[in-house]
């Protein structure tokens, strides 16, 4: 494998989840120094002795996204290990049970309907995946505007697009983190390119329970999700490669920004008919 990326250094949040550590792993074969954040040390550390036992092209960074003192911290670690930071991925995101209806559509004797959704539960959605982006790149994006290659990569969502059934706050801050891509990429044009890819439905840890049944068997929701994709199966997280990878490389898309990539099976272009 060539090494496209050699010595570039990036950091990746949310790096030990399965799109982030697919993400970490790949770019380590591309030659790059990774800087892998995330809250759980056991994660980084087991991630670190999967793809570099000696730990000579990443850095654990223990932090978390909504802590700013520790997100500066984690920028002087890599910082005193690999030098300024070239290119950052926001990839932390997530949902929340309490931000999360049983319903797709209103029933007034359902058990948890749109009235049970709770301040707190909305609040970290949005917190986890706004300010969980907008932090980061408040501290990060200081190196990043002084390299002349500088880039952020966003991680957004189809349902920033288009509204999924039941995850209304998820599906809102999904749609924040894209207007602050544009924003963002505006801000800093002439000085750094800023853009997102939105995966389309992909099997992650987080999402297992809503797509398959205990027997291990597609649930209703993901049969519904499979017949409004045209490719007529989930994606897998290596092929989101392939987009970071151009966005990344100045040479390949150095006149794109503020754009949000959807990479989705070709879920948002078919109408259902």
């Amino acid at each position: 494998m060539t090494e496209q990326f050699k010595n570039v250094n990036v950091v990746i949040t949310g790096a030990t989840g399965v799109i982030g550590s697919t993400f970490v792993k790949a770019l380590v074969k591309k030659g790059a120094n990774v800087g892998i954040l995330g809250r759980s040390e056991e994660k980084i550390v087991d991630l670190q002795n999967e793809i570099d036992k000696e730990k000579r092209q990443t850095v654990a960074l223990v932090a978390n996204v909504l802590d700013k003192a520790s997100l500066q911290q984690a920028k002087q670690t890599f910082n005193d290990k690999f030098g300024k930071i070239s290119v950052l991925i926001n990839g932390a995101g997530g949902n929340n049970p309490n931000a999360t209806t049983n319903d797709e559509m209103y029933d007034e004797d359902g058990d948890k309907t749109f009235f049970d959704l709770t301040e707190e539960g909305v609040d970290k959605v949005f917190k986890l995946n706004y300010t969980g982006t907008f932090l980061p790149s408040q501290v990060f994006g200081k190196d990043v505007v002084e390299v002349e290659t500088g880039t952020i990569i966003n991680i957004s969502s189809m349902n920033a697009f288009t509204p999924l059934t039941k995850i209304p706050a998820y599906s809102g801050a999904k749609s924040s983190v894209s207007n602050f891509t544009q924003w963002l990429s505006t801000y800093f044009a002439g000085h750094i390119r800023v853009n997102a890819i939105a995966p389309g439905f992909f099997e992650t840890n987080q999402n297992k329970a809503l797509l398959r049944n205990e027997d291990g068997s597609y649930s209703e929701r993901a049969s519904k999700i499979l017949s409004q994709t045209p490719m007529n199966r989930f994606g897998e997280p290596e092929e989101i490669l392939g987009t970071l990878y151009w966005l990344m490389d100045n040479n390949m898309s150095g006149f794109v920004t503020g754009i949000v990539v959807p990479v989705d099976g070709g879920f948002s272009s078919y109408s259902g008919v």
